[in-house]
């Protein structure tokens, strides 16, 4: 399984035989200058909400890829309103898709799609790829529901937002990690503007002292998951 990262909290997951994109957004993050969005391949794309930080470049990408798209339905109908034909719109709970299981959960956040149009709720989502159970939590603040995951799921990885200032800061998803009972968490959502940017080695740090790994690959960077 290869996990690609492509800024902000925009990364691919490759995983049996299919291209999973969440998120795209790539061309207005300075960060991301040297990403090619050419070359981008999706079987699906997941949008965790409606926010122009997360939906930037998907309905670019969305008919370049000839992807699926997964959202809300809310932020699902703005999509189709944007002339994308193949869209799935899901709510909370589990759904069964044709890779396999998503679960769609809670994220403490807000959204709004980029015309202003309501975005409905914002959302999280549990896939299970390769026999391991990957954790996205989009945009969010600390919440107790989080311990529910331990409870649903043995997360081999989570994928959290570690920026503070909009979303959960470094300490947060540390605690965060407790809650999920998860030992390998891949930080999203940080450096992309002056609020949100941290030290990343200390970050590294506070999580190597409660026995976690936070792993921090570069823009353009493939890792084995």
């Amino acid at each position: 399984m290869k996990y690609t990262y492509y800024g902000q909290s925009c990364f691919s997951i490759e995983a049996d035989g299919k291209k999973f994109l969440f998120d795209p957004f790539i061309k207005s993050n300075p960060l991301a200058k040297d990403v090619d969005t050419t070359k981008i391949e999706a079987d699906y794309i997941l949008v965790s909400h409606g926010h122009s930080d997360h939906v930037g470049d998907l309905v670019e990408l969305a008919k370049q890829t000839d992807a699926q798209v997964i959202a809300l339905v809310e932020v699902a109908g703005w999509i189709k309103s944007q002339g994308v034909e193949k869209v799935i719109d899901i709510n909370f709970g589990t759904q069964t898709l044709p890779f396999g299981k998503l679960r769609t959960v809670w994220a403490v956040h807000s959204s709004s799609n980029p015309d202003g149009s309501y975005g409905g709720n914002p959302a999280g989502f549990v896939l299970e790829l390769e026999g391991k159970q990957i954790y996205f939590a989009g945009d969010t603040a600390l919440t107790l529901e989080m311990k529910l995951l331990a409870d649903l799921h043995h997360l081999d990885y989570a994928i959290l937002p570690i920026g503070g200032h909009y979303t959960m800061g470094v300490d947060d998803a540390v605690i965060a990690a407790k809650y999920i009972n998860c030992e390998q968490v891949i930080g999203v959502h940080y450096d992309t503007f002056p609020p949100i940017s941290i030290d990343k080695e200390e970050a590294v740090a506070k999580f190597k002292r409660e026995n976690k790994t936070l792993l921090l690959p570069a823009i353009g960077e493939t890792i084995s998951l």
